[in-house]
């Protein structure tokens, strides 16, 4: 039996380089590719999370659940 594909939420690409260790640029960037992505849902859950985050690791963290960190 085939995997079912549309279980995982999709994740479009998001650049992440330049940021320099910046929190609130990684949560924007990764807004911006979620709502690119039509995925706006997806923005306001991952921007509600991040900002509840304790730590810059936890925020990381949440990145690669969200988006495809290049």
């Amino acid at each position: 039996m085939a995997p079912d594909h549309n279980s995982q939420p999709r994740k479009p690409p998001c650049q992440l380089v330049g940021t320099d260790g910046n929190v609130f640029a990684v949560i924007g960037a990764v807004g911006r590719a979620l709502r690119s992505a039509g995925l706006h849902d997806r923005a306001a859950e991952f921007q509600r999370r991040a900002f509840g985050a304790h730590s810059y690791d936890e925020v990381l963290a949440l990145c690669f659940d969200f988006v495809d960190v290049q």
